[in-house]
């Protein structure tokens, strides 16, 4: 770990976000913030001005040549929290909804150990929890979370109330797997790392997130795109399933 250097890595995947980063960016440069964390800017190759507005702040800033995607962004931002030494990871988006005074709330809880001694691996931002602000979904991502919900419930035995948030805290243990070839959805990561997580025995828990809803721009599931992600989803998450469960990839890691 270099001199100054937090234990703490936000991760911020952008990807022609110019009108929004600026708000976000204010954000992180909140005095409590800066005190407990270091900031890394994933740009993914935006033709917007993204990238020279998070430089022009001062921001550490990594810059795809061609677009990578959502997950191979956030991918290679673990891979830089393995190489510096930091101990964990807090993941964000850049259109502004997620609102930073969830950082601390979450990195206390990667911090705190429950009454066995044991920390978890990773920390959810719920939208809809008890203490959650309100969070307007539409029909389709609505549908989508209880299919989600189902599933994990079914396949892991686990009740995760927002399976798709990504607002997320993870422990060095969770992002150096995550880190690695083929643990990791390159595309779109969300409750089928989730299943994966947790049918290979890492510790997931949930705490209460105030979030906004997008001001500006499109978001990635935007149009017909619920539609189509959600069946792209839910056959992940079962295929997860299929290979941890019946052919027992990766079983034993969490043992290592």
């Amino acid at each position: 770990m270099q001199d100054g250097q937090k234990d703490l890595l936000i991760i911020v995947p952008a990807y022609n976000e110019a009108k929004n980063i600026n708000i976000v960016l204010d954000q992180l440069a909140r005095p409590d913030i800066v005190r407990i964390a270091d900031v890394l800017i994933m740009n993914d190759a935006s033709s917007d001005g993204t990238n020279w507005i998070a430089k022009r702040r001062k921001f550490k800033v990594v810059t795809h040549v061609f677009n990578l995607g959502y997950g191979s962004g956030l991918q290679l931002g673990y891979k830089y929290a393995v190489r510096r030494d930091y101990r964990y990871v807090i993941q964000m988006d850049a259109d502004g909804q997620h609102d930073v005074c969830n950082i601390p709330r979450i990195y206390e809880r990667l911090k705190t150990a429950d009454a066995e001694g044991k920390y978890p691996d990773i920390v959810l931002g719920s939208r809809f929890m008890e203490g959650s602000g309100e969070f307007h979904v539409g029909r389709v991502k609505k549908l989508a979370m209880v299919l989600f919900r189902l599933l994990i419930r079914l396949g892991a035995g686990r009740k995760i109330v927002d399976p798709t948030t990504g607002l997320q805290g993870l422990s060095r243990r969770a992002f150096l797997f995550y880190s690695q070839y083929n643990h990791f959805d390159d595309k779109y990561p969300d409750a089928n790392m989730l299943m994966q997580m947790l049918l290979l025995g890492f510790r997931v828990e949930e705490v209460p997130a105030l979030m906004h809803t997008r001001k500006v721009g499109a978001s990635m599931h935007s149009g017909l795109k619920p539609v189509i992600y959600m069946f792209r989803m839910g056959f992940s998450i079962i295929a997860v399933w299929i290979r941890i469960r019946l052919y027992k990839v990766d079983v034993g890691v969490t043992d290592e």
